[in-house]
């Protein structure tokens, strides 16, 4: 069994992230000692751990709540999972296209001189005058 700090410290999640999940449903409310504290088992560990991996890599709550029930059901086809990820990794690849734009926009208006007084800088232009720019983005 585990405390909530012993938790935090082994899945690197804060202590009031941990009372989130909770409270979302995503982690199940752990037994409590003699003392009221809060004792989790090696399945909320795991669990806790699975969450927190599944937040790096940009899970929504909503996927990961949809990811843990579809866990409740071992024996259960694996297709579900495998849509959540390609689905994320289309918005993952889409974010990245996006960012690139923004990074040519940056670099096309930071490459101008720097030399001139702000009344006439290019960034201030641009930011302010989307029509300056040579592209969406």
């Amino acid at each position: 069994m585990f405390s909530i700090g012993d938790l935090s410290k082994r899945c690197q999640v804060k202590i009031p992230t941990i009372r989130y999940y909770e409270d979302m449903g995503l982690i199940a409310k752990p037994e409590r000692s003699k003392g009221n504290q809060r004792r989790y088992t090696q399945k909320g560990l795991e669990r806790l751990s699975f969450i927190r991996h599944a937040r790096e890599l940009g899970l929504s709550i909503n996927d990961i709540r949809e990811l843990t029930a579809l866990e409740e059901d071992p024996d259960r086809p694996c297709i579900e999972a495998h849509e959540i990820a390609r689905h994320h990794l289309s918005e993952v690849k889409s974010r990245i296209q996006k960012l690139r734009k923004l990074e040519n926009e940056l670099k096309r208006i930071t490459q101008i001189s720097a030399k001139t007084c702000i009344g006439k800088c290019q960034v201030i232009h641009s930011l302010a005058d989307h029509a300056l720019c040579r592209g969406e983005h």
